[in-house]
């Protein structure tokens, strides 16, 4: 909330922030274990495969197996679970970076850990509010939200926690 309490006016207040939902966090380490689990059945299905060749010495374990199977084989098993991992942080990296705030005259969307992003709709600018939840996205209470402002285009806010909550507190940052 770096950005938003340093961008903050003299007469400007704070009305809501956005925040993350939990299942945004959970779909990040999901990334991870996607990874993991593709490098996993890359390999073990490299191992069956060359049993069923016959590649292998007789008497040769599993993870003795994998010492016998093509390197590019187990290069793109390493690099699906890196892929995952980059994954994970990516989305983390994006989680810590990303501020979402509405003040009594603005609304402030700021992403970026190195080159900084900011969109910014003046609250009395902003000609509709419009809110995209999934059947998850009911059941757990999460969504995205768009804002359209008038001559601004439209910012598409990424997955947020209660997103009526946020287009409510927009409509009580118009009425003050």
């Amino acid at each position: 909330m770096l950005y938003v309490q340093q961008s903050l006016g003299p007469d400007e207040e704070l009305v809501h922030m956005g925040a993350f939902h939990w299942m945004y966090t959970v779909q990040s380490f999901m990334a991870i274990f996607w990874g993991f689990l593709f490098s996993i059945v890359i390999l073990v299905g490299s191992v069956m495969m060359y049993v069923q060749l016959g590649k292998f010495p007789p008497q040769t374990s599993w993870l003795e197996g994998l010492h016998y199977i093509h390197p590019g084989l187990r290069a793109l098993a390493f690099l699906s679970f890196v892929f995952g991992l980059l994954s994970f942080a990516q989305m983390m990296v994006a989680k810590a970076t990303t501020e979402i705030a509405i003040t009594n005259n603005r609304l402030i969307y700021k992403r970026g850990l190195v080159a900084r992003q900011v969109g910014e709709i003046s609250i009395d600018r902003v000609e509709g509010v419009n809110v995209v939840q999934s059947i998850l996205g009911r059941i757990f209470d999460y969504g995205r939200v768009r804002v359209r402002g008038m001559g601004v285009g439209e910012i598409t806010l990424p997955v947020i926690e209660d997103p009526i909550a946020f287009r409510k507190a927009i409509e009580k940052a118009r009425s003050l």
